[in-house]
This record gives structure tokens, sequence and C-alpha cells, in this order.
């Protein structure tokens, strides 16, 4: 039986035995998209209360989602244009969410109008985060340690080449460990990149 929720239940994270079935999850070469972790993300950015970044980690240590438990199957996403979803309104929210599939396993997806609307003005951070993934080989099967989940500051090491922080709370440099350079960053989040010898 598998311990992951395949829903668009309300209030994520929704980690829980519920007794699927192995078999109902996505085999070799089929995929699913990741409700789980776009909900999460978008309450743990805008939920009632404000930000609460303490949603990106499960009871197990784990990104919640379908990331968490079978990365290489989810396809990643920030906004459902077809089931009416609110979309992560806020621009800095936007990016936080992209800084978060881009740089997590899965396999990441972006919305048309972020990508080419003028007025959003994304296109150029979006590229730096996908130049940033494919130099350091983050994939489908990457692996995440989450290094801290605050109301107001994640920070997550990935596959130990990349570290991604995100939230509000500027000072997250005692999380990064020696041998890490900043690769970019933004209003709110950094993205540091090991150091090649």
């Amino acid at each position: 039986m598998g311990k992951e929720c395949i829903s668009e239940e309300k209030d994520p994270p929704c980690v829980q035995d519920i007794g699927i079935d192995e078999n109902a999850l996505p085999a070799a070469g089929e995929f699913a998209f990741d409700f789980t972790t776009r909900r999460t993300l978008q309450a743990a950015l805008e939920g009632e209360g404000g930000e609460d970044l303490r949603r990106l980690r499960d009871p197990s240590g784990n990104p919640p989602g379908l990331i968490g438990t079978l990365p290489e199957r989810a396809v990643t996403f920030i906004y459902n244009v077809m089931h009416n979803q609110p979309p992560l309104i806020q621009r800095d929210n936007i990016m936080f969410g992209y800084v978060y599939i881009l740089t997590h396993p899965g396999i990441p997806s972006f919305f048309y109008e972020h990508f080419f609307d003028p007025s959003l003005n994304l296109k150029l951070a979006i590229c730096e985060l996908i130049r940033i993934r494919r130099r350091n080989g983050i994939n489908a099967s990457s692996r995440v340690q989450i290094r801290a989940s605050e109301p107001d500051l994640y920070v997550a090491m990935i596959d130990d080449r990349i570290i991604a922080k995100i939230g509000r709370k500027y000072e997250a440099r005692h999380l990064v460990p020696e041998g890490f350079e900043r690769a970019t960053y933004g209003n709110y989040y950094a993205v540091w990149e090991r150091q090649r010898q």
C-alpha cells in the first residue's frame, strides 16, 4: 500500500496512509500531474494567515506530494488553467513556485503566460533556473535534503549540488556549507551551486 494522497484536497499536505494499491500509482513511462505539490505550494505561500513554508516538509521530512514519494513520475506545475485553480497571484510567489519546481525532483512544467508575458518579466529568471537545473544534472529522481522549513524560510539541498532558498527571512547563509556559491537570486529567493573544482 502506498503512502500518497492523490487528490485535490484543499488543505495539503495530505500525506497519509489511505490504502492506495501500488498498482494504481503511475508505472514506468506513465506520469501524473502532482496536484498535491501545487496545492501545498499555494497554501504555503498564500494560505490563511500568510506565508507558512513549514508546509513544504511532510511529517517524514520529505517534500509533500508526489515529488516526495514518486518524483520520477510527478509532473510539477504552479498554475492549472484546466481546473480553474487560483493562480499564485503575486509576482514574488510565482518565482517562489518556479524556484521550487525547477530545483526539486519531478518533471517541471511552466505556464505559457508566465514565460512569454512581457509585463511579468519572468522569462530571464526562469531561463536561469532551467540552466542551473541542467548544468547540475537535477532530474526527476534527484534527492532532496530539507535543511530548514520555517514559517518564513525554506532551504533544501538537491543532489548535494545545489541549494534552493525561498522565503522572506533574509539570513540563510548559515545553512549553506562551504564550497557553494550563489548562482542566482531575486526577491526573497536564492540558489547556490557547488563550486566546480
